[in-house]
């Protein structure tokens, strides 16, 4: 946080030099007014294949996000922005991270990380007596079920006399229950061929840091060591064979825990952008991206096809354990995911424009993307905004996407210990999907209805429904308010 604030005062600093600097003559600012946007977005989702229980599991999830942005003009030629935000989420699969409901891990020796405190060593209720059970089927009490997603930005652009050539710093922060990330980065554009050519430039570095979490079953493991049935959590708690039958021979020794949670991300983006006629506009990007670090999910269940499986809960369910007629059975881990330390990410793609009439737009994408863990994949969407009037726009929509998955995928139970790298985490998976939507904004030109100084400058409302071929399906809704202030 003490970064994010430091960057902010060297821009500060940055501009009032710039300010100092500009001639007496007039010239048109780059933003004539501060500008405030209001942003909320709402995400539903629910699906089959639960990275946390391995590929198996409901993947329900619901996140809303309240976003504020400020745009300040600071001198003619510059303006800094201000982006805040959070993202609060309630999530059936990650609540099962710690899956043991009635006298299990919630109260016991399963807590939701990784230290090493002593308080749940008694695991008060969890004696021979109860009978923990969990379903990746539904959602467990555990503290992870929740948490809220904070982020800032802040960036600085300044804009030459002539308008012609652009430059800006940005900086971000980020934080949530398990994950911290620091980001900086710069960009640079440049207008020719009488602003019809525009070439540009960013960098971006991001310094990520997980606190890892692992699953109830393994955090055990990895604090008690051989003996850990007897103690904290297990104290008492019977473990089931494929069969029902009680067993001592679980021991996920292929699992060990995380050395170095630091995980480092580099960027690089090319764009050329062209105006061709009044009509007709295209452009063309290309991203270069290098990862380095734990670029894996501390707290995604892996199972092995070579070796036993084991249970917590109903007998009854073990022989449904797939399908959500489980109600109370759950799988014990052998390890959990992991992946290569490095990746290299290379998206290409082109964008198209075209202006039908007056009243109509044709809006184009497509973007092909390869990595070296053995993804590729395919997206392209259209857009068509329709002005209904002077004040109104609709605006249908359509994407579709298609991947292949990556080297290291296999669905639930069928990676082997003899594996380096294994994942069940099914956004890895081969799949396509379709995005249905449609968009509808307000533009009041004399921003008539005013808050404060402020006038309303446009409102956008969207929706998109999404749907994998993977049983993945998700509703998406949000609305974003736009404010000029008023001299």
């Amino acid at each position: 946080m003490k970064l994010f604030y430091t960057f902010a005062l060297l821009l500060l600093a940055v501009t009032l030099r710039a300010q100092e600097a500009d001639s007496t003559s007039y010239k048109k600012r780059v933003l004539e007014s501060t500008e405030v946007q209001l942003l909320m977005s709402y995400y539903e989702q629910d699906g089959s294949h639960s990275a946390v229980g391995g590929g198996v599991g409901t993947e329900e999830l619901n996140d809303m996000t309240p976003t504020l942005v400020i745009s300040i003009p600071l001198s003619d030629d510059d303006v800094l922005t201000i982006d805040v935000g959070l993202s609060a989420y309630t999530s059936a699969s990650s609540s099962n991270i710690n899956p043991f409901n009635s006298s299990g891990a919630s109260r016991g020796g399963g807590d939701d990380d990784d230290d090493d405190d002593d308080d749940d060593d008694d695991n008060p209720g969890g004696g021979a007596n109860s009978a923990p059970t969990g379903t990746p089927w539904l959602a467990s009490s555990g503290a992870s079920r929740s948490d809220i997603l904070s982020a800032g930005h802040i960036s600085y652009s300044h804009s030459s006399d002539n308008r012609n050539f652009i430059w800006g710093l940005t900086a971000s922060l980020s934080t949530e229950f398990d994950y911290n990330s620091i980001g900086f980065g710069g960009d640079l554009s440049w207008q020719f061929n009488e602003k019809n050519t525009e070439v540009g430039l960013k960098g971006m570095v991001y310094l990520d840091k997980w606190k890892p979490i692992y699953p109830t079953e393994l955090h055990e493991y990895a604090k008690y060591g051989d003996g850990f049935q007897n103690q904290g959590f297990f104290n008492g708690v019977t473990i089931l064979n494929s069969g029902g039958a009680a067993s001592t021979l679980y021991h996920p020794t292929d699992f060990t825990t995380i050395a170095d949670p630091g995980r480092n991300s580099y960027s690089a983006s090319l764009f050329l952008s062209q105006i061709f006629s009044k009509r007709l506009q295209a452009s063309l990007f290309m991203d270069v991206v290098m990862q380095e670090g734990l670029l894996s999910t501390p707290y995604h269940r892996i199972y092995f096809a070579d070796k036993s499986n084991y249970f917590i809960g109903n007998v009854s369910d073990i022989g449904h354990y797939t399908t959500p007629a489980n109600r109370g059975a759950y799988m014990l881990a052998d390890d959990i995911e992991r992946m290569p330390s490095t990746r290299l990410k290379l998206p290409v793609g082109a964008r198209i424009n075209y202006y039908v009439s007056e009243k109509l737009v044709l809006r184009t994408y497509y973007r092909y993307y390869i990595d070296d863990w053995g993804m590729t994949a395919h997206t392209a969407s259209v857009e068509l905004p329709v002005k209904l009037s002077r004040a109104f726009t609709l605006t249908p929509m359509y994407r579709y996407y298609t991947q292949q998955q990556v080297d290291y995928f296999s669905p639930f139970d069928t990676h082997l210990s003899t594996e380096q790298y294994y994942s069940s985490d099914y956004d890895l998976s081969t799949f396509s999907s379709n995005q249905y939507g449609v968009g509808l904004s307000y533009t009041d030109i004399f921003t008539h209805f005013k808050l404060f100084k402020f006038g309303m400058k446009n409102i956008d409302l969207r929706f998109n429904h999404y749907e994998r071929n993977n049983d993945l399906k998700a509703n998406i809704i949000s609305m974003g308010i736009k404010f000029v202030f008023d001299k």
